[in-house]
């Protein structure tokens, strides 16, 4: 470092010491743009109602938590996850009913529906950090290579987060012609990747882009965005409700309850299928990720509250991102669709069902799971899921 160095502005320095999987910072005309947007206020994009995006309570006690070896032993599998080895056989029949979803783990689904093929948050590497040496790694592997899935109409991005945005993915899907549904502020990560601008539809929440006959709609969302320690709120976060001539579907992204689900399934709803985040909630930070009754009354909501289409479970089981129990979130859906009445899939990682159809339903974790207790389940007679109260919701959390 020379003697001139010295006299740089410290952000600058900052900036010069990011890797590029940290991605860019949104500028010039992108910027404006932003500006613009009347969810950005005092210089930050602001939730639809409020929420603490930092962990709450005491940071010893979550430490002590969260790495004490018992603790840590309960979230990981006992075993090797029982991935569906998806082949060019599960897809290359279009589906029977014109709709069909294949998990890939944590937040990633292929969605084909009315012959259009869509991605959701596809992540196929190794770790979930911008470091290859250190983050949360991979519980199990991606089902299939990504250059097997074949083509792919639009990928979209629900927000920057490393477990939703994935460098070495987006790069890989950036030698193809698939378009990028991003929200608004995205697009300057990818652009720093190698996607071309007239390759993104980068947009600001109730505002939709059509690709391919596929309406895709960026509806609100209660969560934040970021890459590096400095988190300027710069880039929306968003979930997505997706419409083709004969089905719609709605993919949740990272977001904690809020009343707005009501508002995006009369908007765009009733889907024949949700993909809602279950897992890698906390009552370190309730506001920012949903736990699995919370989800089943998003679900409820977006339905016009009852049940109705089908639940896939997303946002766990693939990457160890909190403390509650490796398969506690799924063991928990499962209990609150019965509760509910409400259909839900549990497909293996990488195994497609059509919604339409016969659903995966075996509770396939179980044969790789420690003992899950169920604090969560109330006496016979107890109130319905949509009536639980926050608290109830959070039980699980406080083990």
């Amino acid at each position: 470092m020379t003697g001139a160095d010295y006299l740089l502005p410290f952000r600058t320095k900052l900036r010069s010491m990011r890797t590029e999987s940290f991605g860019a910072d949104p500028a010039g005309a992108r910027m404006e743009r932003i500006r613009r947007s009347p969810h950005f206020v005092d210089g930050a994009f602001q939730n639809p109602v409020g929420a603490r995006t930092r962990p709450s309570g005491s940071t010893v006690e979550f430490a002590k938590i969260y790495f004490h070896k018992e603790q840590r032993a309960r979230r990981t599998p006992t075993g090797t996850v029982p991935v569906h080895a998806t082949t060019l056989a599960d897809l290359a029949t279009p589906p029977a009913g014109g709709l069909r979803l294949t998990w890939m783990g944590h937040s990633s689904v292929l969605a084909e529906i009315d012959g259009r093929r869509i991605l959701f948050d596809p992540v196929w590497g190794e770790r979930c950090s911008p470091f290859p040496f250190a983050g949360p790694k991979r519980l199990h592997p991606a089902p299939l290579p990504l250059a097997a899935l074949g083509s792919v109409d639009v990928v979209v991005i629900s927000h920057d987060h490393y477990d939703h945005l994935d460098l070495p993915t987006i790069r890989a899907l950036a030698g193809t012609d698939t378009v990028f549904a991003v929200p608004l502020g995205v697009g300057a990560h990818l652009e720093r990747w190698g996607v071309p601008p007239n390759r993104m539809r980068e947009l600001d929440w109730n505002e939709t882009a059509t690709v391919a006959g596929i309406s895709l709609t960026a509806t609100p969302a209660r969560h934040f965005c970021g890459r590096g320690l400095r988190n300027q709120q710069h880039t929306l976060w968003a979930s997505w409700a997706v419409t083709g001539p004969e089905h719609r579907i709605y993919h949740s992204g990272d977001t904690g309850y809020f009343p707005g689900f009501r508002d995006i399934g009369a908007e765009h709803g009733p889907f024949d299928a949700t993909m809602i985040q279950i897992g890698a909630y906390s009552e370190y930070w309730p506001d920012i990720h949903m736990t699995p009754a919370e989800g089943m009354r998003a679900h409820l909501d977006l339905q016009g509250g009852r049940p109705h289409g089908v639940l896939l479970p997303i946002h766990w089981g693939t990457f160890n991102l909190a403390p509650h129990a490796w398969a506690e979130p799924g063991e928990w859906t499962r209990d609150a669709g019965e509760e509910a009445g409400q259909t839900v899939a549990f497909p293996r990682p990488g195994e497609p069902f059509e919604p339409a159809g016969k659903l995966p339903t075996a509770a396939w974790w179980r044969g790789v799971s420690q003992p899950i207790a169920h604090p969560w389940r109330r006496p016979r007679g107890a109130e319905s899921v949509s009536e639980t109260s926050r608290g109830d919701m959070d039980l699980a959390g406080e083990r």
